[in-house]
């Protein structure tokens, strides 16, 4: 009888402890990387760390798919551990007047980065080599994890240098309904 119980406890504590790895963490702290703006100290960062690159997450207060992609996608442990292992994470607010720096090493805002890389509407996820160029640039937001996912996958594995991640998310998926 004591073994049964305890045995019951175990299993009750693994349960809850499986729920409490995969529930949704704070993007601000588990998703994006602390930054003071530096982004062409970043640069050197990424490269040490061996990244394979930088995420930026243009983003607006009044947002709502920026809020979408932080309270459905980017507050996922799996979407985090991935883009953590793989990339630095950043976030810039479009109307921010917060000074930065950016891949050159010049003085600006986040404002004027965010008109400087074309961002019109929001989200934008931009990606830069360790170089400080941008190799592809989500609009808008992804349809969940999963597409999330692929944008990620696009980058590490070096699709973006063969073709569009349109035309890679319309192959993946073509794959998978003949899998």
């Amino acid at each position: 009888m004591i073994k049964r119980i305890t045995l019951l406890l175990f299993l009750l504590l693994s349960l809850a402890t499986t729920a409490i790895a995969d529930s949704p963490k704070d993007p601000y702290k588990f998703f994006f990387n602390e930054t003071w703006g530096e982004f062409n100290e970043e640069l050197a960062n990424a490269k040490e760390q061996q990244k394979k690159a930088i995420v930026i997450f243009f983003e607006l207060d009044d947002c709502p798919f920026c809020h979408f992609m932080k309270e459905n996608v980017l507050n996922q442990p799996k979407v985090q551990t991935y883009f953590r292992q793989h990339f630095l994470n950043f976030s810039v607010d479009i109307e921010g007047d917060i000074e930065i720096a950016d891949f050159a090493g010049n003085t600006t805002t986040q404002k004027a980065f965010a008109t400087k890389n074309r961002v019109r509407a929001t989200p934008v996820f931009a990606i830069f080599d360790l170089e400080g160029n941008k190799i592809a640039k989500y609009t808008g937001r992804t349809s969940g994890v999963e597409e999330f996912m692929l944008l990620g996958e696009y980058v590490v594995n070096a699709v973006y240098k063969e073709k569009s991640f349109t035309r890679y998310k319309r192959e993946m998926k073509q794959k998978a309904k003949t899998s």
